[in-house]
């Protein structure tokens, strides 16, 4: 589907480039048993470890390790799979690896291994997607979501999901083919009843979805604001160093600096912007430039401000230069000088938070406060990891049902509602692979590295 051929034999390092104790070099496909034989005298017992030479094609020993030798359709990839498992010196790997190419392998792509484990039926789709977040996750609580969507958490959802489609489907489709029957179906209550059932499901497995994808691709806040309100300082802050210059003169912050931090597991990257501001200095402008440019990009704002010199039309006309839509939260800083009780208060623009940068005082609401905005709570956030992708198709999904709802309520129309239940089953079979093309799986496995 994405140029896999079956008669290929594959072959990668499985594990990171440069020195290790152990190395291990790994392939799948048919020559895999031809290629043992070769390298090591004799295949080894099926799933049992040996320890063996890995000889050259004169005899000479390249290395000695433990060779496994797994025989499909029991194995990883549903294929015959060989792994060599030697010294971790890239000299040694890489000498070992010219002689399994010079045995018919060819290299693997980037996630070919993953890839043909989906087109043997051994993962679907979500699951293959979870190893690749499992191998990348940065927190606990990412790599717990990435693993249960890998033993199919998520996939056991949509499966279900669809099952609900495919029997409802059939109910209309049956009143659809036999309009002359004395009951009428379509207004028995059955199928609406139906339609609500699956509506109500999948906002669940949505708002689940919402949360591992939060986990997956993490929240982007930038921090806005004019010249010297503390937005260098709220940054250091976060990231518990010193990683913006801080001065009280202003413009000190020209580019981006961006920060990746954890915040009690949740995925942070924060952006520092040059102050917002007009000024004649084409270097600071293109940083104003630069800062209004990540705004747009941005999933939450903080837009800092100095508490000791209050000037509302000034933040008013700050706030409405911000792009629509975007979430906003004010920070009054310096409340060490202008006396202001710290915490969470409801502004006339929405949510705002006094605290001091200098002290700390108040930062902790701040933390609570973006966890909470975010919709991330900690150890029930990500139920499985989820990307960007499976959130655009349970939102078809979603669009489709509503349609299917729509078509029932005002117009009795059954051939509209089965036509909507088949787009919405079809964006839930794209996130497990039911339905897929070649460009998709082209995509996704282009992201995994060498090996797997």
């Amino acid at each position: 589907m994405t140029g896999h051929d079956a008669s290929d034999t594959i072959t990668a390092l499985a594990t990171p480039s440069g020195r290790g104790g152990i190395g291990i070099i790994r392939l799948s496909g048919p020559a895999s048993p031809k290629i043992a034989a070769a390298l090591l005298g004799t295949c080894p017992p099926p799933r049992e470890a040996v320890l063996r030479s890995f000889r050259s094609a004169d005899g000479e020993p390249l290395d000695f390790g433990l060779a496994l030798y797994f025989p499909g359709p029991a194995s990883f990839t549903g294929e015959d799979v060989l792994e060599l498992h030697g010294h971790g010196g890239p000299v040694v790997l890489d000498r070992l690896l010219a002689r399994t190419l010079e045995l018919g392998t060819r290299l693997a792509r980037p996630g070919e291994f993953s890839e043909r484990a989906f087109l043997n039926g051994k993962l679907d789709l979500a699951q293959a997607e979870a190893i690749a977040d499992l191998i990348a996750s940065g927190s606990e609580a990412a790599a717990r979501s990435a693993l249960r969507s890998l033993q199919g958490a998520f996939s056991v959802r949509i499966d279900a999901l669809i099952e609900q489609l495919t029997t409802l489907r059939t109910y209309v489709e049956a009143a659809i083919d036999f309009p002359d029957e004395e009951i009428d179906f379509l207004s028995d209550g059955h199928v609406a009843l139906g339609l609500a059932e699956l509506a109500g499901e999948l906002d669940a497995v949505n708002n689940a979805a919402a949360r591992g994808r939060l986990l997956h691709d993490g929240l982007t806040v930038v921090i806005a604001g004019p010249p010297n309100a503390g937005k260098s300082s709220l940054l250091n802050r976060f990231a518990g160093q010193e990683s913006a210059i801080v001065t009280d003169v202003p413009g000190t912050t020209r580019d981006l600096l961006r920060e990746y931090v954890q915040l009690d597991g949740l995925p942070l990257h924060l952006v520092d912007t040059a102050g917002l501001r007009d000024s004649d200095d084409a270097v600071e402008r293109e940083g104003i430039r630069r800062a209004r440019e990540a705004l747009e990009h941005a999933d939450h704002a903080l837009l800092v401000l100095d508490d000791t010199d209050r000037d509302p039309l000034a933040e008013q006309t700050l706030l409405k230069a911000l792009p629509d839509g975007l979430p906003v939260t004010v920070i009054r800083n310096k409340i060490d000088l202008s006396g202001r009780v710290a915490g969470p208060d409801k502004g006339p623009d929405g949510a705002e938070i006094a605290l001091s940068l200098k002290t700390g005082d108040g930062f902790e609401t701040l933390r609570d406060h973006l966890k909470e905005v975010s919709g991330y709570s900690g150890s029930e956030a990500g139920d499985f990891m989820a990307r960007r992708r499976h959130l655009d198709a349970l939102e078809r999904a979603g669009e489709a049902i509503g349609q299917a709802r729509v078509a029932l309520d005002e117009q009795a129309a059954g051939e509209l509602v089965a036509e909507e239940l088949r787009l919405a089953q079809q964006a839930l079979g794209e996130i497990t692979g039911a339905v897929t093309s070649d460009d998709l799986l082209g995509r996704i496995f282009a992201e995994f590295c060498i090996g797997k």
